[in-house]
């Protein structure tokens, strides 16, 4: 904003005094308010631009599990090139396909809702007025208890269980899995979060900044990283709670630790497991030896089974 200011009184300038200011002093000005000006326009672009914060984080997560790993090792591990082909998919190609189809299925839907005098009930704008970081706020918990109650769903109903054991077919924690999920996985949370959303009616920013947060998190719950955060562990999920989620039933209790950016939701409603031990033994469900090892066999598995 003060870039663009000073730039505006540079031509105001320009015109007063067109004759008493050298053409070549103005033309440095102008081209430093120029390059200024799309340097803010590029921060301002990548602010709000998820995929450059994925790359980001991506980079980061790389770094930081050579420097403070759980377990030592490489950052090729059995099933990585696997979770490389779910991270293409699910982080870009997903959402290139999704974009060309929701548009179309919002507004079917939302002439639904018109047609029964139902829209007004669900479209209610209740953060709409409030600043940028109360609607982020409200949006992080609101959403974040949705997707506490869906994940316990997707262990608890048998046939989502089989789509999201494809997340649960990891055997080795580390960031890169969590991208490890059956894209119709993506599907039933986007579903069940669409009404919510609606209801809250928070800006486009503020959703981009949610996704952001949530991918920091996923990818920070999943990593081989020994990192305390010291209380906040019983606030935010962390890779020491959340490796316990993905135990196999010989190494610990089953359907513990759903939270997914806040896991104080577990600790309130009593599914959080932390003991004392660092990892288990064994991660993964009963029958994963015959589970697919490679991404488009993980992709037709659920929809034979389920």
């Amino acid at each position: 904003m003060t870039v663009v200011a000073l730039d505006v009184r540079d031509c105001a300038l320009t015109q007063r005094h067109k004759e008493t200011v050298p053409a070549e002093i103005f033309g440095v000005r102008r081209l430093v308010g120029t390059f200024a000006l799309r340097i803010c326009g590029l921060m301002e672009f990548l602010i709000y631009d998820y995929f450059f914060w994925l790359a980001v984080f991506a980079l980061m997560c790389v770094i930081v599990e050579r420097l403070r790993p759980t377990v030592p090792r490489g950052i090729v591990r059995p099933g990585f090139l696997t979770d490389v082909g779910h991270f293409l998919f699910n982080a870009k190609l997903f959402g290139m396909l999704t974009a060309a189809v929701i548009p179309f299925l919002i507004e079917s839907f939302e002439n639904w809702l018109d047609r029964f005098g139902l829209y007004g009930w669900i479209y209610r704008g209740v953060v709409e007025d409030w600043p940028f970081w109360a609607q982020l706020l409200g949006v992080l918990i609101v959403l974040d208890f949705c997707k506490y109650l869906i994940h316990n769903l997707l262990h608890r109903v048998p046939w989502l269980w089989e789509f999201h054991k494809v997340h649960h077919s990891i055997t080795e924690m580390d960031w890169i899995g969590n991208w490890r999920f059956h894209w119709l996985e993506a599907v039933m949370y986007d579903t069940l979060l669409y009404v919510p959303v609606v209801y809250l009616g928070c800006s486009g920013y503020v959703l981009i900044w949610y996704a952001v947060i949530g991918t920091l998190v996923g990818q920070y719950a999943h990593a081989n990283l020994h990192l305390s955060i010291g209380p906040l562990k019983y606030l935010i999920n962390h890779p020491e709670l959340h490796i316990w989620h993905h135990v196999h039933p010989d190494s610990g209790p089953l359907n513990r630790n759903f939270g997914i950016v806040f896991c104080c939701w577990d600790w309130i409603f009593g599914t959080a497991y932390l003991p004392n031990q660092k990892v288990p033994a064994r991660l993964g469900f009963d029958g994963i030896e015959t589970f697919p090892k490679t991404f488009w066999f993980q992709q037709v598995w659920p929809l034979r089974k389920g």
